[in-house]
């Protein structure tokens, strides 16, 4: 096994422990606070707050992915990392996104849904460290560009012999 490879199998061994852990920090949230209407209130404030911003400083569309309103075009200044997902929107700048980033970007929306409003706490408590934070180690670090993405094995054809 490759250094890297080792460093990565370590990555994803530290993150089981740390999800683990998230969920052992869960069960001693008041169950009235996860998955309810108080949550479903501060998932919707969350999203009034990413339209708004994201209507005052977007320049590019607003499309619909995922379940997601992903705002394009944001001055970088406006988000932190690569987007942010506040509610249930999406907020990021001009990079090119595929399906897997809006895969990840849909677990935080998932999130929100959860915590609500408690969200923002929890994440500033899990850390701004992503390989470290269960929050993103559940939204997919490969997904979330935090991890090269695995090799994908592409297949030649067999050669033929002459004729």
């Amino acid at each position: 096994m490759t250094a890297a490879r080792h460093d990565i199998a370590q990555i994803h061994a530290d993150a089981a422990e740390i999800l683990a852990q998230g969920q052992r920090a869960d069960r001693r949230l008041p169950a009235f606070l996860l998955r309810s209407p108080i949550a479903r209130l501060g998932y919707l404030y969350g999203t009034l707050v990413g339209w708004v911003w994201g209507s005052l400083w977007s320049t590019g569309p607003v499309e619909r992915h995922h379940g997601l309103w992903v705002f394009r075009g944001m001055p970088s200044w406006t988000f932190a990392r690569g987007g942010v997902c506040v509610g249930g929107c999406f907020l990021t700048g001009d990079e090119e996104l595929d399906d897997r980033v809006l895969k990840h970007e849909a677990v935080h929306k998932q999130q929100w849904l959860r915590y609500g409003i408690l969200l923002p706490v929890l994440y500033l408590f899990a850390g701004r460290n992503p390989l470290r934070n269960r929050f993103e180690i559940e939204a997919g670090l490969e997904d979330g560009r935090y991890l090269p993405r695995p090799a994908q094995r592409v297949r030649s054809s067999p050669k033929r012999s002459g004729a």
